[in-house]
């Protein structure tokens, strides 16, 4: 494997060779949509879920769309080459700005200043250690929110409620959302075992529309449900995106029975 591999504007280099523009409004004010996908044997996973979950997030959002798969396939194809993940994993992130404006300020520039288009691949094997969690404190979902609905580039809740769980000894952090109900992970979805039946919050919660998360449910391996952060008696929990699956030991220091199945569960989903 030679490394990570990014693409912008036509041109390939490492993440650390390649720039934006000082005045993009993806950097300055996280004015932009991401997703993160798997790639495994040079082969990008669920790329038609996870492009129409971004396609749907911009025009939430109000954004031009990003490019279509057409485009981005050759591309993709390109960066596992460059990157030497043929044969490996890796986790590749494709990323939609609203682009450069003209002067300060949050008001939208014009259309025709146009959107920018990076993305970056990194060589990232899935993992699935069990964790420790807790219920954040501080942050919360909300769920009246459109920026709820979509995967931005504003990041900032998640990283304080991680530095929260971490300062208290935990690995991660569960997030309640506005109406005192268990939402989401600080970067994934949960998922609760309740007497055979797997269940996760619905959209209405706040959380993130994960693509795993929607698999399950395609599927009918899973069913939307009013949750909240207290677990019942042989309760079972998860956290899952599309780079891991990591059951959940503890919760605020209560033992909850690991699920010994989640390596299993998630490759299924593929």
């Amino acid at each position: 494997m030679s490394g990570p591999i990014a693409w912008i504007g036509g041109q390939w280099g490492s993440p650390q060779e390649l720039s934006i523009g000082l005045d993009d409004r993806g950097l300055l004010l996280a004015d932009g949509v991401f997703t993160t996908l798997l790639v495994l044997r040079g082969e990008p996973q669920l790329l038609s879920a996870h492009h129409q979950r971004w396609h749907r997030s911009a025009a939430l959002l109000g954004m031009a769309p990003p490019p279509p798969p057409a485009e981005l396939v050759p591309l993709i194809q390109e960066a596992v080459q460059r990157a030497g993940l043929q044969q490996h994993s890796g986790a590749l992130r494709l990323n939609w700005s609203r682009g450069g404006g003209t002067g300060r300020g949050i008001d939208l520039p014009a259309p025709s200043q146009g959107h920018r288009f990076w993305l970056q691949l990194n060589p990232h094997t899935p993992s699935f250690r069990a964790v420790t969690a807790i219920v954040s404190r501080r942050e919360q979902r909300n769920t009246h929110s459109l920026l709820s609905q979509c995967k931005t580039f504003a990041y900032g809740q998640a990283i304080q409620a991680r530095r929260e769980a971490q300062t208290a000894g935990a690995d991660e952090a569960l997030l309640l959302n506005s109406e005192g109900e268990l939402c989401c992970g600080a970067a994934a979805n949960v998922l609760v075992l309740r007497q055979g039946t797997w269940l996760t919050p619905p959209l209405s919660s706040g959380c993130l529309p994960g693509v795993m998360r929607g698999r399950l449910l395609e599927l009918a391996l899973a069913e939307e449900a009013v949750l909240t952060a207290t677990p019942e008696p042989g309760d079972q929990w998860l956290l899952i995106n599309s780079l891991s699956c990591r059951a959940i030991r503890t919760l605020d220091g209560r033992e909850l029975e690991p699920h010994q199945g989640a390596e299993a569960l998630w490759w299924g989903l593929l």
